[in-house]
């Protein structure tokens, strides 16, 4: 995917004991100095960040990292029981074979628990959050974490849409089918009626997701509770299931690095009314057999964070929270000056540099 890099990146192959990582990095940049990394969401990889990396000053050191599965990076199994520490734990020898020790994390949507995850075993200097999953998972809790069933039915990897998974298989870039990439990133990743020049760039990104048990979706398992499926234990979607997935510890971090946390006001991913939370389909009435609100409620994404973070600020920490108004899913692509700005103003009270 070397020809989908913008001028003024290139890409690099990390190889650790863990697996071989695609690393993106700005040609022009005084090393050293303020080391910023960038972590990618779900069905998506590096290649979303080059825009953002290119308006950052030649301070920042920057660098964006396929995780694995996605992008350029190894294709490995995942162990979703892990929750997100795989993701983690590569992040971690990539970033120690880049020289750098302490870095402000930029993470996005999965991405974003990805940083949390890793905040929680090394230390960082701080913590940007674009429209990051709840510290709680994707689905499946009610406001203070606690499972809405013990096997979190409806959550995992039974949640995709199948023909969206084909179509990502076989390389689809049609726009004859809401589950195309190309429509689900029109509609979903950013607020509809958004477009940029990069559109085919991002249409490749997600295309670059690798797809089967092990990797997107995942695998699940029946369920007695509605739907009728619960999360496995292997791949991507799975790590976010709640069953294994819990952040909130984060709350105890000593020393707590400042958190900036931007979310758009249209996000339809994470949301407090999420259209990928199956409990909120299922009261649309797009799901059949709904069990109810008092059984099956949508997940309060954004009030589950919120409720996080506050605990977090409470108990010694600082965060910050932007919320973008005209703004889905994707901030740093829809509203990049917003998200520059407040990055900046984040990574510049470092005063390492």
């Amino acid at each position: 995917m070397t020809t989908t890099l913008l001028p003024g990146i290139a890409a690099r192959t990390v190889e650790t004991d863990r697996l071989s990582s695609n690393v993106l990095y700005r040609t022009d940049y005084a090393p050293g100095f303020r080391p910023v990394v960038f972590i990618h969401g779900n069905v998506s990889s590096a290649l979303f960040w080059q825009p953002l990396m290119l308006s950052l000053p030649p301070e920042i050191d920057a660098y964006a990292i396929d995780l694995r599965g996605f992008g350029d990076s190894q294709t490995a199994p995942i162990d979703a029981a892990r929750g997100l520490s795989d993701f983690s734990d590569d992040l971690a020898e990539v970033v120690a074979a880049l020289g750098v020790e302490r870095p402000h994390l930029v993470g996005w949507s999965m991405g974003g628990g990805v940083v949390l995850q890793y905040a929680l075993d090394h230390p960082v200097a701080s913590m940007t959050l674009i429209s990051p999953v709840s510290p709680y998972g994707f689905g499946g809790t009610a406001l203070d974490g606690s499972l809405l069933t013990p096997d979190a039915a409806g959550t995992g990897g039974g949640g995709a849409n199948p023909d969206f998974v084909a179509r990502l298989r076989s390389g689809d870039r049609s726009s004859d089918s809401p589950t195309s990439p190309r429509n689900v990133y029109l509609g979903a990743y950013v607020k509809p009626g958004f477009t940029s020049e990069h559109d085919e760039l991002w249409v490749t990104s997600l295309l670059s997701t690798k797809t089967g048990e092990d990797n997107y979706p995942g695998d699940l398992v029946p369920s007695d509770n509605w739907p009728g499926f619960a999360p496995g234990d292997r791949g991507v979607l799975n790590t976010m299931a709640p069953t294994h997935l819990n952040l909130s510890g984060i709350v105890d971090l000593d020393p707590k690095p400042p958190i900036l946390w931007i979310h758009g006001a249209d996000d339809v991913i994470v949301s407090d009314t999420s259209l990928f939370d199956l409990n909120y389909l299922g009261q649309l009435g797009v799901i059949p057999g709904w069990p109810g609100v008092e059984v099956a409620p949508p997940q309060p994404m954004i009030a589950q964070t919120r409720a996080v973070f506050d605990a977090y600020a409470a108990n010694g920490g600082s965060y910050q929270e932007i919320a973008v108004p005209d703004c889905g899913h994707s901030a740093h692509l829809e509203h990049p000056d917003t998200v520059r700005s407040a990055l900046l103003e984040l990574v510049g009270s470092d005063k390492r540099g």
